[in-house]
């Protein structure tokens, strides 16, 4: 695809979908900021990225201070933009009496908090005609055991996402999320999994697809895409790249 003279903003691109969504961009001539939290998975993108127009910068998307100066380097390096992906997430899984204060306080911030504020700084960046992506989640619509308080996080960004849609229409901006199922991220999707864990998780989602495996990082990342640029007479919708999890009945 020619995104020539695109600018885009995609947190949580340093790695996975994120940084799939990240390298098309610039593979098809876009200018992008992508951040990451993770110092090693940062040196990584910038190692990888290096010698193109990509500006790797360090942000939590729980610190209102980071979004806050994240949204101040996108001013002074891009100038007005064409695509704000918000991507990063946090999950972890564990029954309900397992769920400590932190870990319920940490979802929340990154997921929920974190979306906002980087929609409200952000969104003011990007020009008429431009689009704004939610990273959403499978688990959000379905009840999954030991997921409670991650599809809750979820959820919000869901109904963030088409209260925003509502909210920008009056300036032309897209505001859609993409759903990803079961996908082939260094995480999948949940952090702290040992070895063994992710080994079983990879086996349990290849079996819950109806498609019979994960999705790639590149495949969901043409459905954010497709939402950002192609999907001109869409907003507020939820596009699903889960293999038919969410809709299909595995035969």
């Amino acid at each position: 695809m020619n995104y020539s003279g695109k600018k885009a903003v995609v947190t949580g691109g340093t790695h996975g979908i994120g940084l799939a969504v990240v390298k098309a961009l610039l593979d098809g001539g876009a200018e992008v900021v992508l951040t990451g939290r993770d110092e090693r998975n940062i040196e990584a993108a910038r190692t990888e990225l290096a010698g193109r127009p990509a500006h790797v910068v360090r942000s939590d998307a729980a610190s209102l201070a980071d979004i806050t100066a994240l949204g101040d380097l996108v001013e002074r390096t891009l100038g007005p933009v064409d695509l704000v992906l918000v991507n990063h997430g946090y999950a972890e899984t564990g029954p309900l009496a397992s769920v400590t204060e932190a870990a319920y306080d940490r979802m929340l911030d990154v997921n929920a908090k974190g979306a906002f504020f980087t929609a409200q700084r952000l969104a003011p960046l990007i020009r008429p005609g431009g689009a704004l992506v939610f990273t959403g989640a499978v688990l959000v619509g379905m009840g999954w055991p030991d997921s409670s308080v991650a599809t809750m996080a979820k959820a919000a960004v869901h109904a963030l996402a088409q209260s925003l849609a509502a909210e920008l229409l009056p300036r032309g901006i897209r505001v859609n999320t993409v759903s990803p199922g079961f996908t082939l991220t260094p995480t999948m999707g949940f952090a702290a999994m040992t070895a063994a864990e992710q080994a079983a998780n990879l086996e349990a989602g290849n079996a819950l697809t109806p498609m019979g495996r994960h999705g790639t990082p590149e495949e969901i990342a043409a459905a954010v895409l497709f939402l950002a640029f192609a999907a001109t007479f869409s907003t507020g919708i939820v596009l699903s790249a889960d293999g038919g999890l969410g809709h299909v009945e595995k035969t």
